[in-house]
C-alpha cells in the first residue's frame, strides 16, 4: 500500500476540509491530532494507551533518535512502529526545530516577541550549540558534547532508517525575532535544501524497495511575511526533481498567534488542493479551530503531555492546575462528563495527592486526559465539518473554553 490522500467534505467559504490519508500502516481521518512521542515514546504512557485514547498516528523526532539509540538500531528493529510497538501510521520530523533551539536556546517554545529583530538572537543564559550554513548545520550534542553535522541528505538517510510513513524535508526554522533580510535568505536556503531532500529521497526509495514507501513533505517557512510564505509555498508546490514531487506539505516556523489563521490561509491558497497539509507544533484549542478553518489537515505538539507532567489539565471550560489547594478534597473527575480513562476512574483529589507526593502515576493519568482531550477535540471538529456545523461548534466550544 502506497501513500495517498483523498479530500472529503469542504468547509464552505474556507480552506478547511475533511479527508483521508492512506499510509502503509493504516489510514488517518483528517483533520487529526498526531500525538508526539519524541524519543519513540509518548512520555509517561504506553503505546497501547495512546491507541486506546483515540490517537491515529504518532510523531517521533529524527534528531533525538539519531543521537540515542541511533537510527540504525531503529532500522534493525524493523522501523519506528515496530521498535515502539505502535501498529499505526508514524511521522518523523527532520530535526529543524532542534537546530533552531540549539542555536538560539529556546528549548520548548518559539519566541513570539517581534519587538527587537536580531539575526544574532539567543535566549538569556544560553550558549549557541548550532551554526547554520548553506550546506547544512553543525551542532553540539546536548547529551555528551559531541559535534555532529546534519545536511539534507543526512536527514533523509536518518528518516529513511527510522522508517516512518511520513517524514519532512530538512528546513531551517527561524524565530519572529530574526530580521526580514535573514528570513529571505532562510527561505531560499530551505528551498535549496528541499530540492536536495527530494533528490536523496528518490535515490533512497529506489535503493530500499524492500521497505514500505515513505512519503516526504516539504516545509513552508517565511515567518509572518505574506509574500515570503506565498512564494515559498508556490515554489515547493511546483518543485520537481527527477520526476518526483512532494507527497504533502508542512507549515512550519514561528507564527504570530493572532495571525495564525491568516498565515495558514496564505499557504493553503498557494498549495495544491489534492495534497495534505501538516501544521507543525500547534495544539492550543483556539489555534486548532483557526488552523483547521484555514486549511491545515494534521497537527502535532508536545504541549498536552508536557503541561500534564506539571499538573496542568485541559477542560472544555479552560485549563487549570490540579496541584492547587482547591482540589485537595475534590472527589470529582478532572472534567465532568469526560469519558477518558482517567476521568472515569480517578478524582481530582487523587491526582492532587499524586502530584504532591511526586508519584510517577500523576504524569501518566494527567497525560492520558490531556492527550484524549486534544485528540477528541480535533475529532469533534472533523465531525462538525462533515455535519455542516463547524461554525456552531466553534462558537459554542470557544465560548465555554474562554469562560473559565
Amino acid at each position: 500500500m502506497r501513500f495517498a490522500y483523498e479530500v472529503g467534505t469542504r468547509l464552505d467559504g474556507q480552506h478547511g476540509r475533511t479527508g483521508v490519508i492512506t499510509t502503509p500502516h493504516g489510514t488517518i481521518r483528517t483533520p487529526a491530532f498526531v500525538v508526539v512521542g519524541t524519543k519513540a515514546s509518548v512520555k509517561a504512557v504506553l503505546p497501547e494507551t495512546v491507541a486506546a485514547l483515540g490517537a491515529q498516528a504518532v510523531l517521533a523526532n529524527a534528531y533525538h533518535l539519531f543521537l540515542q539509540p541511533g537510527s540504525d538500531i531503529v532500522e534493525a528493529a524493523g522501523g519506528l512502529g515496530t521498535f515502539m510497538n505502535w501498529p499505526g501510521p508514524t511521522f518523523t520530523d527532520s530535526g529543524g526545530f532542534q537546530v533552531m533551539s540549539l542555536g538560539v536556546g529556546f528549548k520548548k517554545v518559539l519566541a513570539m516577541d517581534t519587538a527587537v529583530p536580531d539575526d544574532e538572537v539567543i535566549a538569556d543564559g544560553s550558549a549557541r550549540l548550532a551554526t547554520v550554513d548553506d550546506d547544512g548545520v553543525t551542532f553540539t550534542s546536548h547529551l555528551n558534547g559531541d559535534t555532529h553535522r546534519f545536511t539534507p541528505e543526512k536527514s533523509m538517510r536518518i528518516q529513511h532508517e527510522l522508517g516512518a510513513d511520513i517524514m519532512f524535508a530538512f528546513d531551517e526554522l527561524t524565530t519572529l525575532m530574526n530580521t526580514r533580510d535573514y528570513q529571505e535568505r532562510s527561505v531560499e536556503r530551505t528551498h535549496a535544501w528541499a530540492a536536495r531532500c527530494l533528490a536523496e529521497h528518490g535515490r533512497l526509495t529506489l535503493e530500499r524497495t524492500h521497505r514500505p514507501y515513505q512519503a516526504l513533505f516539504g516545509v513552508v517557512q517565511g515567518a509572518q511575511y505574506e509574500d515570503l510564505r506565498r512564494r515559498a509555498a508556490t515554489r515547493l508546490a511546483s518543485l520537481e526533481v527527477d520526476g518526483r514531487r512532494f507527497d504533502g506539505y508542512g507549515i512550519g516556523g514561528a507564527l504570530e498567534k493572532e495571525k495564525l489563521g491568516t498565515i495558514i490561509g496564505w499557504v493553503s491558497e498557494s498549495l495544491p488542493e489534492d495534497k495534505p497539509r501538516h501544521l507543525l507544533g500547534i495544539s492550543e484549542p483556539e489555534d486548532l479551530f483557526a488552523g483547521i478553518e484555514a486549511g491545515a489537515d494534521t497537527f502535532d505538539c508536545v504541549n498536552p503531555s508536557r503541561v500534564a507532567r506539571n499538573g496542568a489539565v485541559y477542560t472544555s471550560r479552560g485549563r487549570y492546575n490540579v496541584n492547587t489547594a482547591a482540589y485537595r478534597r475534590d472527589f470529582g473527575p478532572l472534567e465532568d462528563d469526560c469519558a477518558c480513562y482517567t476521568c472515569t476512574h480517578y478524582t481530582r483529589a487523587y491526582l492532587h495527592h499524586l502530584f504532591k507526593a511526586k508519584e510517577m502515576l500523576a504524569s501518566t493519568l494527567a497525560t492520558i486526559h490531556n492527550e484524549w482531550f486534544t485528540v477528541k477535540l480535533v475529532d469533534d471538529i472533523r465531525d462538525s465539518i462533515d455535519a455542516g456545523r463547524f461554525r456552531e461548534l466553534r462558537c459554542e466550544w470557544l465560548g465555554r473554553y474562554r469562560s473559565r
